[in-house]
């Protein structure tokens, strides 16, 4: 298929990828395009076979996912990187964020789950399931809180100011981790009048995609502080 979503499955374990691999290739409209078993490895078969989205370990030998999901995201931005990480989203998993990847994917994930996460990921919406959303930000706020800056700086500003109100709620909506469904019944709209929303939001602040708007929102300090 022309429009398939093509994957670059990174890990370390070769029985990962395989059962990885079977489970993607099993969608119509996903394809595994090549394997990496290592960090460098994952830079090179990207620049080689230019994937849409790249399936991430983070613990690898040579090269660990951070580093390569940050030279990958930096040489080839249209590609989106989806982490693979352990239930505790460590530090390191927050790195490989801060470094460019759209979202979290569970290793113990559910079948659905990994699919969903892969397709959400590439169309740029609901890069994480609200259960890992929530999870992330529980882990990462506080960091976000101590490297924030006090006030915006002008291109922050600029870009918060262009905002219309309907839209800076569903940023603040989005930087609390809602899914659009949940924005919808939150404003009374419906759910494709949200998603046309999402993705002005997304446009005005040059988010890269969903999980960028919520590190900016508790970044600037405008959420993060609910109970």
């Amino acid at each position: 298929m022309t429009d398939a979503i093509r994957v670059l499955l990174v890990d370390d374990q070769e029985l990962i990828r395989v059962g990885f691999r079977m489970v993607l290739e099993a969608e119509s409209d996903i394809v595994v395009v090549g394997e990496a078993g290592d960090g460098r490895a994952a830079i090179a078969q990207s620049a080689a076979l230019a994937p849409d989205l790249v399936l991430m370990d983070i613990r690898m030998p040579e090269l660990d996912g951070i580093a390569a999901t940050e030279s990958i995201v930096r040489d080839r931005p249209q590609t989106k990187v989806l982490v693979l990480t352990t239930f505790d989203l460590d530090e390191y998993a927050f790195g490989a964020i801060r470094a460019g990847a759209s979202g979290f994917l569970l290793k113990d994930a559910q079948r659905h789950e990994m699919i969903s996460a892969v397709r959400a990921v590439h169309r740029g919406d609901a890069a994480l399931s609200p259960r890992i959303t929530r999870m992330l930000l529980e882990h990462v706020t506080p960091q976000l809180s101590a490297s924030s800056s006090p006030t915006p700086d002008a291109a922050e500003s600029a870009a918060l100011d262009s905002l219309t109100e309907r839209e800076r709620d569903v940023f603040l909506a989005i930087g609390r981790g809602l899914t659009n469904a949940e924005i919808a019944h939150t404003l009374y709209v419906g759910e494709s009048t949200v998603k046309t929303h999402v993705g002005r939001v997304l446009a005005k602040l040059h988010a890269r995609d969903r999980i960028h708007a919520v590190i900016l929102a508790h970044r600037l300090g405008l959420v993060g502080n609910e109970t």
